[in-house]
């Protein structure tokens, strides 16, 4: 994560934010003259703060994160101005005012699931769910997301947390047959939470590890985009099941929005439904501690495991 230098008070993140908004505006979309010694992609400064109605001195320091508490009608005019759709906006307004977000902010302690969301969990039983925060750790599922994703809840503390799994397993790249998709979507998400808890240690940590050791991570955060995913499509290439497609849903628990659902399920009567309706009735024979497609060869399900399961559909 974006840092402000030592006893500088400079707004890294909303620094970056702005400048990466400002890049993809094009001039003829603010109504501007494009001349021909441009040297710079999208809009200049001076160019926002014209549409903004501001004073170019003043969006320079709002963009080089040097204006404390920018009122309301200041991010509002920007986020026109940039052309920021919903979200967006919302997170311009949380990194721009960071003492207000540090306030309402929790602390980074162990969340714990309440009883009636492992209840919902088991209800849930013919269909992959599980309970994440918005640092993407996992914090509970079912055993139907165990066979089609990997059983968290076996893994060491620190590794129970999608971003990792999707960045760091080889087994995710295998899973994932849209997985560029899907990682961006983490990346976005990982965004849109650090500008709600800006001084959160252990998302730093993720941050910075997973920058360290993928390229694609690491690009994909330098872009600054952020987008909410409530519902979509994902396409997998399971092991046992071979090639499926879920939808998913995400739904936000009352009371707590860093604690959501995500729930996959497939269209009635289609071939991914019949794999789970089927991988649903033989769960209780299979080892579900066990991913299928785990890199870790304790992890795995042996070739003939699998055989033996195909061989009785």
């Amino acid at each position: 994560m974006a840092k402000a230098s030592p006893g500088s008070g400079d707004n890294k993140e909303l620094s970056e934010f702005l400048r990466s908004r400002r890049a993809r505006v094009t001039p003829e979309q603010a109504g501007v003259t494009p001349g021909a010694s441009r040297r710079v992609p999208g809009l200049r400064r001076e160019e926002v703060a014209l549409s903004a109605g501001l004073s170019a001195d003043y969006y320079i320091r709002l963009e080089r994160g040097r204006v404390a508490n920018a009122s309301e009608a200041v991010l509002e005019a920007v986020a026109r101005a940039l052309r920021l759709d919903d979200v967006e906006r919302a997170h311009l307004f949380n990194l721009a005012r960071p003492q207000s977000v540090a306030r309402v902010s929790r602390p980074a302690v162990p969340r714990r699931v309440r009883p009636g969301a492992y209840a919902l969990l088991e209800v849930l039983r013919d269909a992959p769910a599980m309970i994440l925060d918005g640092r993407m750790d996992v914090l509970a599922l079912n055993r139907m997301a165990r066979a089609i994703f990997v059983d968290f809840e076996a893994r060491p503390a620190r590794e129970r947390n999608l971003a990792r799994f999707v960045f760091l397993d080889p087994a995710a790249r295998e899973l994932f047959i849209d997985w560029d998709m899907a990682a961006r979507m983490i990346v976005t998400g990982l965004h849109l939470y650090a500008g709600r808890h800006p001084n959160d240690p252990q998302l730093a940590e993720l941050i910075d590890q997973l920058s360290a050791v993928d390229e694609d991570f690491r690009r994909w955060w330098a872009a600054h985009d952020v987008e909410e995913f409530s519902h979509g499509t994902r396409h997998y290439r399971h092991p046992l099941l071979g090639e499926v497609t879920l939808n998913y849903e995400t739904l936000i628990f009352p009371g707590d929005p860093d604690h959501w659902l995500f729930v996959s399920t497939a269209q009635p009567g289609s071939p991914s439904s019949e794999a789970l309706r089927t991988l649903a009735g033989r769960i209780g024979d299979l080892d579900t501690s066990v991913h299928a497609g785990s890199a870790s060869g304790s992890e795995r399900l042996s070739d003939r495991q699998l055989q033996v399961h195909r061989e009785k559909g």
